[in-house]
């Protein structure tokens, strides 16, 4: 649930906070006073692209925090999937720059695509334009699929991982339907390729090793030298070693007179000791750096070859011994073709025949959820002022399998007494559809484990008996559900737990946007002007407060 927001130095917003609670949260304004620009906000913690301009002052970070508490088992299950630290809340943020914007997650940085991942859990919102997704059929099938998700779920995995065997096991079974010559060249490379990898007694690793020796032999002229110059300034007259002893002949000369002196006499002692010991086995690499021409062309010739099976078939030699245990299993199915082909037949022929009964089952369970959602969806359209509506899903079968399944679904509705039942996108009105798709919200709401819905300014072309039925839906599912509602009604606003003024107003040069919970007097006079404008009357204010004690009368007796 979302139960706080905080947002600095954003479009109009110089620095706001807003405590939600839980039921219906209204936000309300005039137009243009900034009620987009919260909801803005709240995208931007949910990981959404950041807008250009969105700095009020951009020689300032603008932030934005959304905390929410974790309500349950499923969320905690998710967040630690998902590898989030997180105790009894989850803090979203956003710092946004002129350049660059950082996310986090309880603090710890993260990607936006990990905000968004993780704010899916927590909040569902549904826009003004929201309702035109109702004219893709395929989003039909997508919301019963949610509505039934702990049956379907498992089931689309199902269908999902057997469709993938399926269409592997097709694959395979077209390429290898060979005619005899094809057949027969493949065996030829296949055999070719085969001796060619195995001649060459391949260890994995030795090509490292090859090729630090050959390193080491192409540049012993350069090694010997260097060692040897090396030599010649640690040992012999007037060396390093010859010095040292001299060092150390002139302290211990000294030494009775000053205890300290016998610890650099022991210092210079240690330093001849480790350069006596690099004297010798600077000696005996020089030693046994003999250049062998003929190991040299053997190391040669041996890292040609596999430097050869490496560019055709690697392009590491551990990849080239896949490719001859590849190519040995091939070999062996083609020279055995018609069991090869009859196995492969007999496979494929069982794998589609569990593929098609898991998508019966997907299918009849994905009927049986529709006999359920369906009567209440006719309710919650009733509600919302539809009278005799009817509301059915049409199920088609496809031609052939999926991995969502064999169906085709889609949501038809006659919204008058006689009329066909037609396609959702067939209604020519932009308020019915947005009506209909609030009654598959607030349905689809009671199956959802997300705890916050957001509604944004859902009641465009709605008023009169039609606009007090949303207001009443709205509270019903604010019983069980976090509901934030950005309105223009008067009836919704007056359904609020919990009511939010949004103001626009000048300080000194500059326009800022502000936010604060109304008592129940701000509350009257927000529904009169809601009602009448800029007129406000003694009848309007009392309107208001019937309202007002109709919304709390609604909420005691039916909610």
């Amino acid at each position: 649930m979302l139960v706080y927001l905080h947002v600095s130095n954003l479009a109009l917003i110089e620095e706001e906070e807003i405590e939600f609670a839980k039921g219906l949260n209204i936000l309300s304004g005039e137009t243009g006073a900034g009620k987009s620009i919260i909801l803005g906000a709240l995208h931007l913690a949910l990981g959404e692209k950041v807008p250009a301009e969105m700095l009020r002052d951009e020689s300032r970070p603008g932030i934005v925090e959304a905390t929410f508490t974790i309500t349950d088992d499923e969320e905690r299950s998710a967040l630690q999937a998902m590898d989030i630290s997180f105790d009894d809340e989850v803090i979203l943020s956003r710092k946004i720059t002129g350049s660059r914007s950082v996310a986090k997650i309880n603090g710890e940085m993260v990607p936006a695509e990990k905000l968004r991942s993780v704010g899916s859990l927590f909040i569902d919102i549904y826009g003004q334009s929201e309702h035109q997704s109702l004219s893709d059929k395929r989003k039909h099938l997508m919301m019963l699929d949610e509505y039934g998700k702990l049956e379907i779920t498992p089931l689309k995995s199902e269908v999902k991982g057997l469709y993938a065997e399926y269409t592997k096991l097709k694959d395979e079974y077209d390429k290898a339907c060979l005619d005899n010559t094809d057949r027969d060249r493949e065996i030829d490379l296949l055999r070719h390729e085969i001796e060619e990898i195995e001649s060459a007694n391949i260890i994995v690793g030795e090509d490292d090793d090859l090729e630090a020796e050959y390193r080491r032999m192409s540049n012993s002229e350069k090694l010997v030298t260097a060692c040897n110059e090396a030599y010649n300034n640690t040992s012999g007259t007037d060396g390093i070693s010859d010095r040292i002893t001299r060092a150390i002949r002139s302290l211990k000369n000294v030494e009775e007179f000053d205890e300290s002196i016998n610890g650099y006499v022991s210092m210079l002692e240690d330093i001849d000791a480790i350069v006596s010991d690099f004297n010798r086995d600077v000696s005996g690499y020089m030693s046994d750096m003999e250049f062998d021409e003929s190991a040299f062309n053997e190391i040669e010739m041996r890292l040609n070859l596999l430097n050869t099976l490496k560019t055709k078939y690697g392009p590491t030699l551990s990849d080239v011994n896949d490719k001859l245990e590849e190519n040995s299993k091939r070999l062996q199915q083609l020279e055995d073709y018609d069991n090869y082909l009859d196995k492969l037949k007999n496979d494929l022929s069982e794998c589609e025949k569990e593929l098609l009964g898991a998508c019966d089952k997907l299918t009849d369970a994905r009927k049986n959820y529709s006999y359920d959602l369906l009567p209440k969806v006719r309710d919650a359209l009733g509600a919302l002022n539809f009278l005799d509506v009817s509301f059915d899903m049409y199920f088609t079968k496809l031609d052939k399998p999926t991995s969502n399944g064999i169906d085709e679904a889609e949501f038809i509705i006659s919204t008058n007494p006689g009329e066909p039942m037609k396609p959702l996108k067939n209604i020519a009105s932009g308020g019915e559809m947005s009506r209909i798709m609030l009654a598959l919200k607030t349905v689809l709401a009671t199956a959802d484990l997300i705890d916050t819905m957001i509604f944004d300014e859902i009641d465009a072309g709605i008023s009169g008996r039609t606009a007090q039925s949303l207001s009443e839906k709205l509270s019903v599912v604010a019983k069980d559900k976090q509901v934030i509602c950005i309105t223009h009604l008067p009836q919704v606003a007056a359904m609020a737990d919990k009511h939010f003024l949004i103001e626009k107003h000048v300080e000194g040069t500059k326009t800022i946007s502000s936010i604060s919970e109304m008592s129940y007097d701000d509350r009257v006079g927000e529904l009169a002007r809601m009602l009448s404008g800029s007129s406000i009357t003694d009848a309007v204010i009392s309107n208001a407060k019937e309202l007002l004690d109709y919304a709390d009368k609604y909420k005691q007796d039916v909610v």
